[in-house]
Formats: structure tokens, sequence, C-alpha cells
């Protein structure tokens, strides 16, 4: 199981608007509050914002780079990605795969993938539909290096 993840970002008061608004629809409750972090946690897992240091700002983040590519965090059910995405587009929120939205992922797959304010991008994947129906886990791993 996951502990935590740890974000590096340019801005943290704007990245913390976002991601507190995001968080607490999925859930999470705020953990802690410091001059340079903030944190949120979920059944034991927690995330956390830092500020990059005046040094390293500069140096943008890209998926495409090496290390991270993106963060996927399971939705309740279809509705609820339904809901975040209609409330991004609201706070002007970049959408991405706007084409294949909701099925960007493949055809069994329901989810909308977006950006953070750094341009981190975030996926919010619907369980599958058998697993809301108690009929499989809804695990699922697809590769299709977007």
């Amino acid at each position: 199981m996951l502990s935590h993840v740890e974000l590096c970002v340019s801005d943290l008061d704007r990245s913390a608007e976002f991601w507190d608004w995001l968080l607490r629809l999925l859930g999470y409750q705020a953990l802690q509050s410091w001059a340079h972090g903030r944190s949120w946690q979920l059944n034991g897992f927690y995330l956390v914002l830092v500020q990059t240091a005046d040094a390293h700002v500069g140096a943008s983040y890209h998926r495409k780079r090496t290390g991270l590519n993106h963060l996927a965090f399971t939705a309740h059910n279809r509705d609820q990605v339904d809901e975040v995405t209609q409330a991004l587009r609201e706070r002007g929120g970049r959408v991405l795969y706007e084409d294949r939205h909701p099925h960007a992922g493949g055809p069994g797959h329901y989810a909308v993938f977006f950006e953070d304010p750094d341009r981190i991008k975030v996926e919010l994947v619907a369980p599958s539909e058998a697993a809301e129906d108690g009929r499989d886990d809804g695990v699922k791993v697809q590769r299709q290096g977007r």
C-alpha cells in the first residue's frame, strides 16, 4: 500500500487551493498546514504539497520527462467523474483528451484527465461497471502512453 506522495509545486497557495478543492470532493481531509506545505489524508494515505525552493522553481514539470506521468484517483462512480468534469470546466480547468472524453483510457475506462496548476496530469477514474455491481474488483491496468 502506498503511504504518501509529496509534490513540489511552484506556487503553494495556488496549488493548495486547487488540490484542497479536488481532494475534499474525493473525501480527503486536511491534515497539516505549515509555511511551506500542506497535506491531506484519506484511509491512511496522504498527499503532501511543498513549495519548490527558489533555486529550482524555474524548471517546469512535464509528464513526458523521466519521472511521474500522472496521479490517478478512484471516483465513487461515473456520476462523480461527470460532476468533477463539469466543475473543472466551470473553474476554467483544462480537461485533457476532450475528443475522447470520458473514454480516453479505452472503451471500458470511464475517466476524466486534467492538469493541476503546475500541469501535473491527474486522472479521476470510475470503478468498472462490473465493480460497481459487485461482479469484480475493478482493478485493470491500462498502458497507452498518454
